[in-house]
């Protein structure tokens, strides 16, 4: 042990321990809160880059798809095998998040979050170079339904708890505001999904864009993905947002035990969205669709209008949290259940009239999923304790894509081309009719977290 001489004498040196010493002044261990700002920004940045993923592959299961991997189709039938196959990544969706729910418990939440998106940008660049019918034959579409599966799991495994932290550290009176953050990447993610896609086709000749350009996206969103996992994973892996998770008890629980102390959570949770989520496709996806194949209209005009209607989607978002803040969550997406039960009535009229009705029904259609849509968060979260939270606000997310949004495009062109506009209405209003019932039911959807 080394010693020290004073006045000739020989002093014992008293060891030093290193887990005594205060952490250096710059540290990352020295943060000691994440602020909801924080928080909000990992949000953003994760709901945008997974949506920017989800609408390239919806604007392209429209545009490409029919004709580079079911071209022994008419245009219609081809466009509904597309949609079957858009259809598989919300069945696994819920899947995924079982799956690496135990992956989490086992290897940590870091782990999780990074397979999943590793899980995601694989299958998304797979996409991008995936050879077509024309090389492939029918494998081609095996693979292609192969690699969406593993987008709807990875979409299932990079839930990071984020939204509901969000919420519960948020001010009181501010939890309107703050859970429509999230819903922001939706309006976001389209505007540069079907920006870059107008400029595509408006440059590129349709042979061009057929054999190539349509790939360039898949590229983009790739990029895209591999930036947000890191900007997700500097949030992830501090001691803070752990801690944070540890307070508010924000773990995996198993799903037998969350599913008979909590089914009724997530029935009604899934429900009480349903409006927003049917909307969602039906002024995204199905207006494409429709007026691909019944109408002579320029597609790049009609992509540009709907990324009009992404930026009132915005404002809507946005003005969401100012209206939920005043008048809570419950009474905001029961109101703008009720409007869009009200628009239900005029598709007929307006899908299948001139352009300028057309151009009504998707802004018109935008504008109000912004203002219902901006609240979705706020219902899966709020009804859940504490100990099912994390799970629970997961699962109920998944449901309500499932059955609000899952199957929307397929149901409402297959409707529409053999039975008319109306039964898109029917389909429609029906999923209004179910949002209210449940909110309805469900008085306690606002409690205090």
């Amino acid at each position: 042990m080394p010693s020290i001489s004073h006045n000739g004498e020989q002093l014992t040196s008293i060891p030093v321990r290193p887990d005594l010493l205060p952490a250096p002044r710059n540290s990352h261990a020295d943060h000691t809160s994440i602020s909801p700002g924080e928080i909000a920004i990992g949000v953003v940045i994760g709901r945008a880059s997974e949506y920017f993923d989800f609408f390239v592959y919806a604007i392209a299961s429209v545009l490409v798809f029919p004709a580079v991997f079911f071209p022994f189709e008419q245009r219609l039938e081809a466009t509904l095998y597309s949609f079957v196959i858009f259809s598989f990544a919300f069945i696994a969706r819920p899947i995924g998040t079982v799956a690496f729910m135990a992956i989490q418990r086992h290897l940590g939440r870091e782990a999780k979050l990074t397979i999943a998106l590793v899980l995601l940008g694989i299958s998304t660049a797979g996409i991008a170079f995936l050879p077509t019918f024309s090389h492939l034959g029918y494998a081609a579409i095996v693979i292609l339904a192969s690699l969406r599966i593993g987008q709807g799991l990875a979409m299932g495994g990079s839930w990071d708890g984020l939204p509901s932290l969000l919420a519960l550290n948020a001010p009181q009176h501010k939890r309107g505001w703050y859970a429509m953050l999230g819903q922001l990447g939706a309006p976001v993610g389209f505007m540069i999904a079907g920006s870059l896609f107008a400029y595509l086709l408006s440059n590129l000749s349709p042979e061009d864009f057929l054999d190539w350009g349509w790939r360039y996206p898949f590229y983009v969103a790739f990029a895209i993905n591999v930036v947000a996992l890191f900007a997700r994973l500097r949030l992830v892996s501090t001691n803070e947002y752990a801690r944070l998770l540890d307070e508010r008890e924000l773990e995996p629980t198993k799903i037998v035990e969350m599913s008979g102390s909590q089914g009724r959570n997530v029935l009604i949770g899934a429900l009480a969205a349903l409006a927003s989520y049917a909307l969602f496709h039906l002024v995204t996806v199905f207006p494409l669709s429709w007026l691909t194949l019944y109408s002579t209209r320029s597609l790049t005009d009609v992509l540009y209008i709907q990324v009009t209607g992404a930026g009132l989607m915005t404002l809507g978002v946005i003005a969401s949290g100012l209206i939920a803040d005043r008048y809570g969550r419950r009474n905001t997406l029961g109101t703008f259940a009720l409007f869009i039960a009200i628009l239900s009535v005029f598709v007929p009229s307006l899908l299948g009239g001139g352009e300028s009705a057309q151009n009504t029904f998707i802004l018109v259609g935008f504008a109000l999923l912004g203002l219902s849509y901006g609240q979705a968060a706020g219902a899966v979260t709020a009804n859940f304790s504490a100990k099912y939270r994390y799970t629970g606000a997961a699962l109920t997310s998944d449901l309500s894509w499932l059955v609000g949004a899952g199957f929307a495009p397929l149901v409402a062109l297959g409707l529409s081309a053999h039975f008319g506009l109306a039964y898109v209405s029917l389909y429609l209003l029906s999923g209004a009719a179910c949002s209210i019932a449940a909110l309805s039911l469900n008085r306690a959807l606002e409690i205090k977290d």
